[in-house]
């Protein structure tokens, strides 16, 4: 499975210029990270979190970890937690499981991108599978994604 059709289908249709980086399989964010040779702080990770009855995508630089009483206070809820794969796999039917691109608004999903992101020019992401990474604009990103941005990652140590 190549890069998602609905990813690449909304690039297209834009007009927005991308590029796909193949790579050694990799499964976290961190091992995609090395295998670009790109530090983790480069990549932006999907976790998907669930909050009553509502998955939310909060994305984030791979070497970060979601704080989750920020989180909280940033979605107004008080009851936050990570979803599992085997919860939210189904939402993405197009994707291998765990590679979900940070384009939750394809999967009616609300989008969550920590400010730290906002620094940098590009924005590296899983392409829906675990051996594509997609680069872009990250100003493009956020014109088509258009996902809440927010303070609610730590950087690990």
């Amino acid at each position: 499975m190549a890069i998602v059709e609905r990813v690449e289908g909304i690039l297209k249709k834009n007009n927005i210029p991308y590029k796909t980086i193949k790579h050694q399989e990799a499964y976290t964010a961190q091992e995609i990270a090395a295998a670009m040779h790109v530090p983790g702080k480069d990549l932006a990770k999907v976790v998907m979190v669930k909050s009553k009855d509502r998955y939310i995508m909060a994305v984030m630089p791979a070497s970060w970890r979601i704080d989750f009483n920020k989180l909280k206070d940033v979605l107004h809820e008080k009851d936050v937690r990570l979803a599992t794969e085997e919860e939210f796999k189904s939402v993405f039917p197009d994707c291998e499981a765990g590679a979900e691109p940070p384009f939750g608004n394809l999967y009616n999903i609300d989008t969550y991108v920590d400010k730290s992101l906002a620094k940098d020019d590009h924005i590296f992401f899983n392409a829906g599978n675990h051996y594509e990474t997609v680069v872009m604009d990250y100003n493009d990103y956020t014109n088509i994604v258009k996902p809440m941005v927010a303070y609610f990652a730590v950087q690990l140590h």
